[in-house]
């Protein structure tokens, strides 16, 4: 037998007449009229080349091979019904998934710990873990399926294959150390160009304001280099450099250093900050759920 032949609504028919033992109240039990029904039992008795029910009294009795097959066939019926039909669905109460999310350091101590806190309410054995990946490269993971989300600036995600939802808009500003010696609360562009500058150059992706800066011809004195924006906090917290970074940057370096924000001389472009997903995920419930809980953290918190 080739199932491709099998018209699979006969099985449901099968088991209405197992059931009911009556062309009829099976009929009745699964929405055919009485003719619809005898034709359909005519073709499962052709399939199986067996009468498979027999009129005896007041019922439609199963033969031998219909009593063979009951037990096989109501088994794809619930299997159908319980695994393929029913709705997929996701608990983060119950879930002990991984949830992957690609963004740079600046992400790491800025979105981390808000969302391991509301997992840890919600989704309490789930675990999450974070990958740092250059921005051609998070399109790949993405699309490979080895992470889940990214968050951040990342503008080649913008393109078609993806998802983007926007989270918040943040500034550049200047960060010094709380005793600076020359740097008081307002700083002229004269004074900033003669300040030793920090500047962050990360592999892989461009610093937007360094190359805002570079456009205009405008060249600082930098005295240090580095690859890690976090690295700026010891830096700065410990010497006389500035620094120009995204403002919700320097809102956790304030937090956790001797360190003052200071409103750049410059009007500089402002980043978009947005979560990106594959389309492959797009109506996963578990990523559907993470991107609810991103959405609802980090737009509420910049509001």
């Amino acid at each position: 037998m080739d199932i491709r032949a099998l018209d699979l609504n006969l099985l449901v028919v099968f088991d209405a007449m197992v059931q009911h033992r009556s062309v009829t109240r099976a009929g009745e039990a699964i929405g055919l009229s009485q003719p619809a029904m005898s034709a359909a039992v005519a073709r499962l008795r052709g399939w199986f080349d067996d009468p498979l029910f027999v009129k005896t009294g007041a019922e439609m009795k199963p033969t031998p091979r219909a009593e063979a097959l009951a037990i096989p066939v109501r088994r794809v019926i619930d299997t159908v019904r319980g695994e393929i039909l029913q709705r997929s669905g996701f608990d983060p109460a119950r879930t002990e998934r991984t949830f992957t999310v690609i963004t740079p350091d600046i992400g790491e101590v800025n979105f981390v710990p808000r969302l391991l806190a509301h997992m840890s309410q919600q989704a309490p054995a789930a675990q999450l873990r974070t990958l740092a990946r250059s921005r051609p490269a998070a399109a790949e993971a993405l699309e490979a399926g080895v992470a889940d989300l990214a968050i951040g600036y990342f503008p080649d995600l913008q393109k078609a294959g993806f998802f983007q939802q926007k989270l918040f808009d943040t500034a550049h500003v200047c960060i010094v150390r709380q005793d600076h010696p020359t740097v008081g609360k307002r700083l002229s562009l004269k004074d900033y160009m003669a300040l030793s500058h920090a500047v962050v150059r990360p592999d892989g992706r461009e610093h937007v304001f360094e190359q805002f800066f570079e456009q205009r011809g405008l060249k600082r004195r930098v005295l240090l280099e580095l690859s890690h924006f976090m690295s700026l906090l010891p830096v700065i917290e410990n010497s006389d450099l500035i620094a120009t970074v995204p403002r919700d940057l320097a809102h956790v370096c304030c937090r956790y250093g001797t360190i003052r924000i200071v409103d750049a001389p410059i009007k500089s472009p402002v980043i978009a900050v947005h979560q990106f997903w594959h389309r492959r995920l797009h109506k996963d419930p578990a990523n559907l759920w993470l991107r609810g809980m991103v959405q609802a953290l980090f737009t509420a918190a910049h509001a």
